[in-house]
Formats: C-alpha cells, structure tokens, sequence
C-alpha cells in the first residue's frame, strides 16, 4: 500500500490548475493584516490587543459565511472566513501567546477585522493552505485598540477580583478565562460566578466630591463618591499546591481579612481537592479549590485596583 510523504510536493501540473482557479475566484485578491500585541491590565486582569506598525498583505481567497444571529442582548451577524492562500502564510501559522494577525475586510460599506484561529482542510498533494476564524464581534471589537493611549485608565470590574488577584504573595492570581497560554504551577485562577453577585447593602452610599485617602506605605488612594455593600460566590483554583502551602495560602486570607477589613466571610471555607487527570501520563494534577462566599464594599474593590494601577506596570506580552 502506498503511502503519501508529508514532505510530497504536488504535481507541477496539479498545482498550476489549482493556484490558477484560486486567482480566478479571487480576481488576484489580497488580504491586509496588522499585527497587534498584547495587553494585560495589571489592575483586574483585562486583556486588551494594541495595534502596531507591523502589517503585511497576503495573497489568496477569502469565503464568507455569515450566521444572523439575534440574541437577548444582541443582534449580530457571525462572518465566518475562509481564506485559501497559494502558499503557507508562516505568520498564521505561527502559535505566540502575545501577538496576533488581524486582517481587514470592506464588506457593505463596513470595516470586518477577522481573527483565523485554526488551520485545517490541508492536504499536502494539493498544495493550498486553508485558515479560517471569525470576524471580531461588535461586543468584543473595544478589546482591539489603534494605540495604547487608548487603554482604558480605570478599573474595569465592578465586583471583587482585584481583592483576589492582590493576593499574590505565594502565587500568581489570574482572573478565569483570562489565564495566560500554557502557564505552568503553581498558580491560582479566582473565578466570582457573574450570577450570584449580590447586594447586602439595599441602595450605595454616596459620599461627594470624594476626598483623598492616605495609607501608610502606600500608593496614594481616593475614595469614590458612592459605594455598596456586596456579596461574591467566589472560587479559588489552586495548582501545584501541597497540603501545607494551601493552607499557608488560606490562613494568609484570614489574616488579610482581619487586619484590612477588606472583605469578610460569609461561610466555612474549606480546602478541597479536585481531579484533573491526564491518561497519557496516568497522573493527577495537584489542584485543590476553595469556596469562599465573600462580603465587600465596591468601592474598597475598586481602590484596591487603583493601587495596582498606581504601583505596577501594565504588562505587555512580547
């Protein structure tokens, strides 16, 4: 039985059918792309793309499928691209957890910024490459900016994450979802479950014009002109923790608690073990949780983040 070689060229005669019908049914087309880096908001976690002066136009066929959607809080049209290039385009290929290609389309009068995250469909014999991706949604197109002066200078969350990710003393804290591509432990992820933050405090307490707050040591603070008693269900997922470091980890919240005011229990937190398993090693990671049901004021959530901003940089992911 004959085998195909991953490194088999396609036939000369194949090849010069097959790159003269893409030319065909794309009229010659080119796509541009900007490469954008990107920016992580050290105040609560955001993740942001800044544009840069790198830009590249590649050749090749671009195929639209579009999906009208209409939602509870949107009605969007999803563009699904397919675009097959006469050559490996190395750029898309390339896996960079801090930068990424984004290209541009004019459709009806509107700018499309279309993001391929995967190539498939190839087959070597024909030698064509095929990347697909989604346009950029409306309700994610501000996490895209022309400049870095445009990033946003103030907290973005309005619950209690930056409270979690200042407890950084024995690990990095990274807000869920938003974990960085292949970290390796110990690490810790605070995920605070968007449907059960709740009010404890009936209505805010405004307090104007706002007037400066002095902490020793620290960054200078402000406090804000409202703010209101709340409740988070909050998940802290562990890696690469022991027995005794998880509860060094855990008796470090109590005392920050008690001595800052910053946030009290409103349960029995426990340290818990979880399984997380991978066949081919036949092993389990070192993962243990805790569930804290935690009160705060927005408004100290919102200072804590300030005094990130003030005493750290925004990191930016080469």
């Amino acid at each position: 039985m004959g085998l195909i070689s991953e490194t088999a060229q396609a036939p000369l005669g194949l090849r010069a059918a097959l790159d003269a019908g893409v030319e065909t049914l794309s009229n010659n087309q080119t796509v541009a792309f900007t490469q954008y880096t990107k920016v992580v908001l050290s105040q609560d976690g955001y993740v942001f793309w800044v544009a840069s002066a790198v830009k590249q136009s590649f050749k090749g066929s671009l195929h639209r499928i579009t999906d009208r959607r209409q939602e509870e809080d949107q009605t969007v049209a999803a563009n699904k691209f397919i675009f097959t290039a006469e050559e490996e385009v190395t750029a898309l290929n390339s896996v960079s957890p801090g930068t990424m290609w984004v290209g541009t389309w004019a459709i009806d009068g509107t700018a499309l910024q279309i993001v391929f995250s995967d190539h498939a469909s190839f087959y070597q014999q024909a030698d064509l490459w095929h990347y697909s991706g989604y346009a950029v949604y409306p309700a994610l197109a501000s996490q895209l900016v022309e400049d870095a002066a445009d990033l946003p200078n103030e907290p973005i969350v309005s619950n209690s994450l930056p409270i979690w990710l200042s407890q950084n003393a024995m690990a990095p804290v990274y807000p869920s979802f938003l974990v960085p591509d292949n970290v390796t432990p110990p690490y810790i992820v605070a995920h605070i479950e968007p449907a059960k933050t709740t009010a404890l405090g009936s209505f805010p307490i405004d307090g104007f014009p706002g007037t400066p707050a002095y902490v020793p040591d620290s960054p200078q603070l402000y406090s804000l002109p409202d703010s209101q008693l709340m409740l988070d269900d909050v998940t802290l997922t562990l890696y690469g923790f022991n027995n005794q470091k998880a509860l060094q980890y855990f008796r470090a919240l109590m005392d920050y608690s008690l001595n800052t005011d910053n946030f009290g229990f409103c349960n029995s937190p426990a340290v818990r073990d979880a399984k997380r398993t991978q066949v081919e090693i036949a092993a389990l990671a070192m993962k243990k949780t805790i569930n804290i049901s935690a009160s705060y004021y927005q408004g100290t959530a919102d200072a804590i983040a300030r005094r990130f901003i003030l005493s750290a940089d925004i990191t930016t992911t080469p």
